[in-house]
Order: C-alpha cells, then sequence, then structure tokens
C-alpha cells in the first residue's frame, strides 16, 4: 500500500469492482498477483525459465520476474501507465473488439475498411491464429466489426474495456510513459525477456525503455512471443498469475506446448510436479 497509497488488496477481494476494473488499478492489482505466484514457485524450488514473456502489462511482471525491474518501482510504475493510457483517449471515445475466425491479413483489411474521417481502428493484438484482437475510435470499432463479418468472421465482438490499447491512440500516453521511464532503474536481465512489440530478447536498459514505450502504441505480437519461446528451447510454457487466457493461446498457437496455468497451490503442486 506504501506504494499506491491506498490498500490495493482490499480493492481486489473486497471491490468496488468499478475501481478495480478501472486500467490505474487493474494494472499494479495484476502486476502483484503474477509476482506473488512467481515468489511462492521459486519458495517451493520451482526452475528458472529458458526465457520470460508476457502479455502487454505482463511484459511488466516478466521483467521484475528476471530482475531487470524493481518490483515497488514497477507497481508505481504501471500505476502510473494505466494512468496515462486512461487520460489519452476521453471515456467512451476508444474501444476494443475481439475478431474469431479470420486470418490476421483478413483483420487488417477489414480495418482499413473501417478506418476514416479521422476514425482509428488497428489491429492490436495478435493473440492466437484466428484470434485477433482491434482497437480504435469506437465508431470505428464498431464498423470494424460487421467489416469482419462480412469477410467470414466466426465472432466479432466488442470487448468490455476503458481504453482502446495498443493502437495509434495510446501516442501521448506513450510520450508520457517515455519520459516517467527516464528515471526509473532498469538492469540487464538475469534472464531473457521476450518483448511484445518485436518478440525480440533485449539486454541493453534502454533497449528495453524503448520496448516498453513502443508496446503501447503498436500491437502486441503474442504469437511470435511463443513462437520465440519455443525456439529459444522451451518446450513447457507455465503461467503465473491470474486467468488461464495464454495458457489456451499457447496450446492454439502450438499444439506441441504443453501448457499450464499456475494460479493457486493445487496448481502450484501439480506444475512442479511435471517440472521434477
Amino acid at each position: 500500500g506504501e506504494v499506491l497509497g491506498y490498500d490495493l488488496w482490499q480493492v481486489v477481494s473486497e471491490g468496488p469492482d468499478e475501481r478495480l476494473n478501472a486500467t490505474a488499478c487493474t494494472q499494479p492489482a495484476l502486476l502483484a498477483a503474477g509476482i506473488a505466484v512467481w515468489r511462492a514457485w521459486l519458495e517451493r524450488g520451482g526452475p528458472q525459465p529458458v526465457a520470460f514473456a508476457g502479455h502487454s502489462l505482463g511484459e511488466y511482471t516478466a521483467l521484475v520476474a528476471a530482475g531487470a525491474l524493481d518490483f515497488e518501482e514497477a507497481v508505481a510504475l504501471v500505476e502510473f501507465r494505466g494512468r496515462a493510457m486512461q487520460d489519452a483517449v476521453p471515456t467512451g471515445a476508444g474501444a476494443m473488439a475481439a475478431i474469431l475466425g479470420l486470418d490476421d491479413d483478413a483483420v487488417r483489411a477489414a480495418c482499413r475498411e473501417a478506418a476514416g474521417e479521422g476514425d482509428i481502428v488497428e489491429a492490436a493484438n495478435f493473440n492466437a491464429p484466428g484470434q485477433v484482437v482491434v482497437a480504435g475510435h469506437s465508431l470505428a470499432v464498431e464498423r470494424a466489426i460487421e467489416a469482419a463479418k462480412a469477410r467470414g468472421a466466426k465472432r466479432a465482438v466488442l470487448l468490455p474495456v476503458s481504453v482502446p490499447s495498443h493502437c495509434m491512440l495510446m501516442r501521448p500516453a506513450a510520450a508520457q510513459l517515455a519520459e516517467r521511464l527516464q528515471s526509473v532503474t532498469i538492469r540487464t536481465p538475469e534472464r531473457p525477456v521476450i518483448h511484445n512489440v518485436d518478440a525480440e530478447v533485449h539486454n541493453e536498459p534502454d533497449a528495453i525503455r524503448a520496448a516498453l514505450v513502443a508496446q503501447l502504441d503498436q500491437p502486441v505480437r503474442w504469437v511470435d512471443c511463443v513462437q520465440r519461446l519455443r525456439e529459444m528451447g522451451a518446450s513447457r510454457v507455465f503461467e503465473l498469475g491470474p486467468g488461464k487466457v495464454l495458457t489456451g493461446l499457447a496450446k492454439r498457437i502450438d499444439r506441441e506446448l504443453e501448457a499450464a496455468a499456475v494460479q493457486d497451490s493445487t496448481t502450484l503442486d501439480n506444475s512442479l510436479n511435471k517440472t521434477e
């Protein structure tokens, strides 16, 4: 609580949901939950990975786990990131939608068709083959949903988010983040961290800063990140923290990958048994 000035655990456990769902509160909560599971993993003798990767906010969790970012400093940083993202676009002006059952190029084409008249919509997350999230101005996103359906998408649905992440509308937030990162200590990671923006490993602190800034207004290349993990020799991936969305995506990206979510003592026991 010292870092944020409020009791994060109280908001997580008691709500109100509106407060937890505000991205400036969600981001520290997700980071803290991920690192709590990582610390439990290490305490139980869990092995170090070939490499770390995290989706969007999870990239910060990965950097903390890899020793590149100090936990307390990261908590304050992601709260700042969340506020900058909220401030970048007026409430209701932006949206995100999930497009299922179209290839990447068809989604990009639907976005080009839906954009215009100063309205932006772009592919924001390449999450798995046939699973792409788009982001931009609300009206353009709604047009992209229709354009995607016309192209044969199985489903195209609005997501319940307040901020259109990973698209051009986040440029003002990226500029603020770049400035804030100048005063944040970043060390060379102890283990490789694969970055969202280019699916590459960066070791230089300034290169890591640049990747975190670019991540805000450019797409999350998650398919490429998981493939890079595979290329680096990972045969099993463990998702540490709340939820199991990434575990499902990993199996869609590469059927050969063994994937498991670790979120409580039972799943921790099961996963540690597999690593022995």
